[in-house]
């Protein structure tokens, strides 16, 4: 049964990409708490080159609704306001002599919500992409059965593996979702 293993084995390192996915793709979703992945995606005009904001910098969080941004040269302290500003993240950068702070406005109950839907729906995105993968794994194990690499039964079992395989990976995307509304709903 190396053959089917070696499908098998392949689908969970699949699934777990996709579950690492959906948690980078939630650590940027904003849930009125403070949070340095809120800031991956800026990019600040590094002496013409445009660098993320974490290579110019060092980014912390001071408390539940502040980050601070140090940068490495003060320089860039109205460059790095100026692009956090304009990323439209929905945060107004300030800056003084030495550091830039991120306030983080609460969450308006409208706007929780909201955010609730894009969360839910990134789930469901990703639980297609393992549906996919799923559908992938079973071609995969069906042709090995047809060229003989696979005996009946084999491929049986391996196809049950394979279910419940996917049922886990869909049942984890379902608790880093539970997990990520309870943060959204949290006042």
């Amino acid at each position: 049964m190396g053959m089917a293993e070696d499908v098998l084995d392949d689908l969970r390192k699949r699934i777990n990409k996709t579950l690492d996915d959906l948690r980078r793709e939630l650590a940027k979703v904003r849930t009125g708490r403070a949070n340095p992945a809120l800031l991956e995606g800026v990019r600040v005009d590094y002496y013409g080159q445009m660098s993320p904001l974490n290579n110019v910098s060092n980014v912390t969080v001071a408390d539940p609704r502040l980050i601070v941004i140090k940068p490495w040269e003060k320089s860039m302290i109205p460059v790095i306001e100026k692009a956090i500003n304009a990323a439209g993240l929905g945060v107004n950068a300030q800056s003084d002599a030495e550091v830039v702070r991120v306030p983080i406005p609460p969450l308006t109950e409208e706007r929780r919500r909201e955010f609730v839907k894009l969360v839910k729906h990134k789930g469901e995105e990703h639980k297609i992409a393992i549906r996919s993968e799923r559908r992938d794994a079973k071609e995969m194990i069906e042709e090995a059965v047809k060229e003989g690499e696979l005996t009946e039964d084999d491929g049986k079992k391996a196809m049950e593996k394979l279910q419940t395989e996917v049922d886990n990976g869909v049942k984890k995307v379902d608790e880093v979702i539970a997990s990520k509304e309870k943060d959204l709903m949290q006042v």
